[in-house]
């Protein structure tokens, strides 16, 4: 969701004016008068990121606006340590975004070690961590605002053009150890819900991860979200 910049050495930056305005924008009146699927939305998952935060505000108020819930999850931040994917101490953002509840977020961040580490182990178990906690919400519609390299890498091996959006269902297999993903053929087909996004299936690379380590056999095999 965030307008591509130059400097990536801005911390946790906001979006831009046009992100904020035009793109934002665009998606909420999709979402609100074109997609019958968003009215059943019943919660709202954001990255506790400026960006993300910004665009549930945005693209989704109508519906908070209507008391949908909004849960913020540390799961779903960006997958580089950079300066401009790090996120900014809790009781700062809690004195910013007063009108979310911080309760939910895990209190370590915006540490970049361990779940949230920058390497290919790190973001594997952070998806599967993701996927786990969407899975066993008891809603049934749930929205996701989080970060296009996150999501590519370890949720669902998609790319997200900015303010656009996907739509997924849960496999069949409910008590798979890895909840696998699959696409609907509305927003595969169109490359994303607003047409924008690339299409195909993006496997993970080394240059994905800023920590490197030799992989484990069994997690070569399982790398890749699908």
């Amino acid at each position: 969701m965030l307008k591509l910049v130059t400097d990536y050495n801005i911390p946790d930056p906001a979006l831009t004016e046009l992100g904020f305005g035009e793109q934002c924008d665009e998606l909420a009146k999709h979402l609100e008068h074109q997609l019958p699927l968003a009215q059943e939305i019943d919660l709202i998952v954001v990255s506790p990121m400026r960006r993300t935060l910004q665009t549930a505000q945005q693209g989704l108020g109508w519906l908070m606006k209507r008391g949908v819930p909004v849960i913020l999850r540390a799961e779903f931040q960006e997958n580089s340590d950079k300066p401009c994917d790090t996120g900014s101490p809790i009781p700062e953002m809690e004195k910013e975004w007063s009108q979310f509840d911080w309760s939910t977020v895990d209190p370590r961040y915006p540490a970049t070690d361990g779940l949230y580490e920058c390497s290919r182990k790190g973001l594997r178990e952070r998806g599967i961590a993701a996927r786990n906690f969407l899975r066993n919400r008891p809603e049934k519609v749930i929205a996701v605002v989080s970060h296009a390299g996150f999501l590519r890498t370890s949720l669902c091996s998609r790319r997200f053009e900015n303010a656009d959006y996907r739509i997924f269902n849960f496999g069949e297999d409910e008590e798979a150890d890895i909840p696998a993903l699959v696409e609907w053929a509305l927003t595969e087909k169109n490359g994303g819900g607003l047409g924008k996004s690339e299409k195909g299936i993006f496997e993970l690379h080394d240059g994905d991860y800023a920590v490197t380590e030799k992989p484990e056999p069994e997690e070569v095999l399982n790398e890749n979200p699908a």
